[in-house]
């Protein structure tokens, strides 16, 4: 048996390796590759299925756009750890199963692959855009929706996406090691989703790529004071920047190249100054809030009898205002049956996202406060400031209510509405419906005796016939200061407590 050695063909030229046709080819595959890879999969299928969970019943139907557009930022930091794992995976595929070396036939340079898989992120940035654009619509088409939400905080999401696919790039090109990104993921887990990250509005909180502003009061758009354009041009500089840093280490020595990296940092510190310059409220933004708690401008609006005044943003709201107001007033006697109030949209602003300070109550006569949220317990919680100043004439006095008038006041408060018993739970600090508590309100609260409560949850869970018409014909002393509870039980038809009244 012999062999015969022939010369080997001459290489052939086959000129520039690389171009965009190939680039964009092997991007779409690495891009479905992405898509499909279970960490994603599963982070999608999450951010999905909290969607559907949370817009269901988010701020009981009755959303701010405001606070909504930052409720979409969260989750996306979910997906953006899965896509950082999964793109550092398969940037090191070819390492991992020893067939790095045979791309070396192929028409792609190691940088040219590099751009690829940076570019193999943008569907799944794409993918959270549409994520983001839903959950929001959803919000916005909502009958009791209201306000405005920002575009640069609806980009936050998807910018973050970005930022953590091309850091996954970044990182299998500068430590090209398995390990990297699962250590990676549980230091960035420690630092943004577990808390340990610097917090507060301080400039380097804004380093982060969410900086979440929660208060329990929703603020007028104007009054928020966050720098969210500074921080969306942050974060779409640095997710470039880590883009273009990683088809550099990975051999790119053109000018584009070089000239991108310094373009997106440049982008990058531009944002940055931008919200570190931002993070602390300017003297205006300051003094806005400033009248805002204490000489707000108000729209007011006449519905029925009364006057409703609101700040622009929450007037459609007035009229769901109105019929609260009317329902508890049909239902009063005597003059207040017929009276005029005037409800007032009161908010303590001077303390931003972060404040909680308690309103005031108003001293003027017939004048009723009302938040700016709405929905679930806030409708009793309205409800029973309405009933209060109808008995007691002015919030003030209403706060000093111990005696049996609180039994007509809770009645006028909660009787017409779906679930009477179930709103006087949710209207009492402890949730309960039996012993004392204290009753919620816009402004200082109510408080209810063990006594009182046996009365009320007998009306309103068993209501003799006629209540409504020994309320109102018995108004002057249900609504009169003194009056026991022992006597109000016994004008409404039921039993008085067990127990003299005691607010002590």
């Amino acid at each position: 048996m012999s062999a015969v050695l022939a010369a080997a063909p001459p290489a052939v030229e086959g000129g520039p390796r690389g171009g965009g046709r190939a680039v964009l080819a092997l991007a779409r595959f690495e891009a479905r590759r992405l898509l499909l890879s279970v960490p994603v999969v599963i982070a999608f299928a999450m951010y999905v299925a909290w969607i559907v969970w949370r817009a269901r019943s988010s701020q009981d139907g009755y959303p701010a756009l405001q606070d909504v557009d930052r409720a979409t930022q969260s989750m996306p930091m979910l997906v953006g750890l899965a896509v950082l794992l999964s793109a550092n995976f398969a940037v090191l595929r070819s390492a991992r199963h020893g067939t790095e070396d045979h791309f070396a036939v192929l028409v792609l340079a190691p940088w040219h692959r590099t751009l690829a898989h940076a570019l193999s992120v943008v569907p799944a940035v794409l993918l959270t855009a549409v994520c983001v654009a839903g959950q929001f619509a959803w919000e916005a088409v909502k009958p009791g929706a209201i306000g405005h939400g920002s575009p640069a905080e609806l980009l936050v999401g998807p910018l973050t996406v970005l930022l953590s696919g091309a850091l996954g790039v970044l990182l299998a090109r500068v430590a090209p090691s398995a390990l990297a990104a699962p250590l990676t993921l549980v230091l960035l887990l420690f630092t943004l989703v577990l808390g340990t990250a610097p917090g507060g509005s301080s400039g380097l909180s804004w380093l982060a790529p969410v900086v979440a502003g929660t208060s329990s009061d929703t603020l007028p758009s104007d009054l928020l004071g966050r720098p969210a354009a500074g921080h969306a041009l942050y974060l779409a500089g640095a997710g470039l920047c880590a883009a273009f840093l990683a088809v550099l280490v990975a051999g790119a020595r053109n000018l584009a190249v070089r000239a991108g990296v310094v373009l997106t940092l440049a982008l990058a510190v531009t944002g940055g100054v931008a919200q570190a310059g931002g993070a602390a409220p300017s003297p205006e933004l300051t003094a806005a809030r400033e009248r805002a708690s204490v000489r707000p401008e108000l729209t007011c609006a006449e519905h029925g009898r009364s006057s409703y005044c609101a700040f622009p943003e929450w007037g459609p709201r007035t009229g769901t205002w109105a019929a609260v107001v009317d329902r508890v007033q049909s239902l009063a006697g005597g003059a207040a049956h017929g009276r005029r109030l005037v409800v007032r949209q009161r908010i303590d602003a001077r303390y931003g996202l972060e404040g909680d300070a308690a309103i005031p109550a108003l001293t003027d006569a017939h004048q009723v406060t009302v938040g700016t949220a709405w929905g679930g317990n806030r409708v009793p919680e309205f409800s029973s400031a309405v009933a209060a100043v109808l008995v007691a004439g002015t919030e003030a006095a209403a706060g000093e209510i111990c005696d049996g008038r609180m039994v007509t006041v809770m009645w006028l408060s909660l009787s017409w509405q779906d679930d009477p018993v179930n709103a006087l739970r949710r209207v009492r600090v402890d949730d309960s419906v039996k012993g004392s508590a204290v009753v919620l309100s816009p402004t200082d609260p109510l408080s209810m005796t063990e006594g009182q409560t046996d009365v009320v949850r007998r009306l309103l869970e068993d209501p003799p016939a006629g209540v409504g018409e020994r309320v109102k014909a018995h108004w002057d002393e249900l609504a009169s200061p003194g009056v026991t509870t022992a006597r109000a039980a016994e004008l409404l038809g039921v039993a008085g407590p067990e127990k003299a009244d005691s607010c002590e």
